[in-house]
């Protein structure tokens, strides 16, 4: 889960001809190194589109329109991947500032619709629905880079964390699923996170996390047997070798592990 120590080498910038990153200064725990703003656009295009605003931050607003302006480009859309705040808590102030409208999986936003081909300026952006972080989560595959923004859905760092009861670890393996199918299609070979560095082995990382979360399931089954009876407990046994200030969010995704298992006993 997030917690793995600051990485002083991510710092964002241009990733692709197509992707650049702007670091949000919000770094912690469960953060990594700050949330990664997503400037796309397609090469000689003057028309971009900003994945996941961040926090309500002027600062980092200002730095994201700045990267925009210096590559004579303006903002033409502004897709979210789910609503927690230091992702999205900015989008209205972000539309005040563009003109350009929000776009998300509720939340009040133009929805986007699952297997969505979505175009700004020649770039072409296909929405993958992945709940399971959080109900509303979306990922967004660049197809021309063969790349897909997680969210965080899968992190550059660390494992993510199923935000129960919001978060549902049935639907989150079933998303990991979806995305393992793409590395498998060569449709997929790189993440560009929502934290942490740029993943450059797609199909491994999501190979990890599968087995991750089969290692956890098991842990906490052992847990059970051993006498565990509240999420709590679970959370001491299991994640000992976690920080205690990541054992808020732990006890998070036992809660869903322990509706999954109930569901499939």
């Amino acid at each position: 889960m997030n917690g793995a120590p600051a990485d002083p080498s991510w710092t964002g910038g241009q990733i692709s001809t197509r992707a650049q990153c702007v670091l949000c200064p919000n770094p912690g725990p469960m953060t990594l190194d700050g949330t990664n703003t997503w400037v796309l656009g397609e090469p000689g295009s003057t028309d971009v589109a900003v994945l996941d605003s961040g926090p309500l931050d002027e600062r980092h607003l200002a730095a994201v329109l700045d990267a925009v302006a210096t590559s004579g480009r303006r903002v033409a859309l502004t897709l979210l991947t789910h609503h927690h705040a230091d992702h999205a808590e900015s989008a209205d102030r972000f539309h005040e500032l563009t003109g350009a409208p929000v776009r998300a999986f509720g939340g009040g936003h133009d929805d986007i619709r699952p297997g969505e081909l979505i175009r700004v300026g020649g770039l072409e952006v296909l929405a993958v629905e992945t709940p399971g972080h959080t109900a509303d989560s979306f990922c967004f595959v660049l197809p021309a880079d063969n790349a897909i923004l997680t969210g965080d859905t899968v992190l550059g760092r660390g494992t993510s964390v199923v935000a129960w009861p919001d978060g549902h670890l049935e639907s989150y393996l079933e998303s990991l699923a979806r995305i393992e199918s793409l590395t498998l299609a060569g449709t997929v070979t790189s993440i560009l996170p929502g934290h942490g560095p740029v993943v450059a082995d797609a199909a491994a990382t999501v190979a990890f996390y599968l087995q991750h979360r089969a290692e956890r399931l098991d842990q906490v089954r052992a847990a059970l047997a051993a006498g565990d009876t509240t999420a709590g407990q679970v959370v001491e046994r299991v994640y000992a070798d976690v920080s205690r200030d990541l054992w808020p969010a732990a006890e998070m995704s036992v809660q869903a592990q322990l509706e999954y298992l109930r569901e499939h006993p």
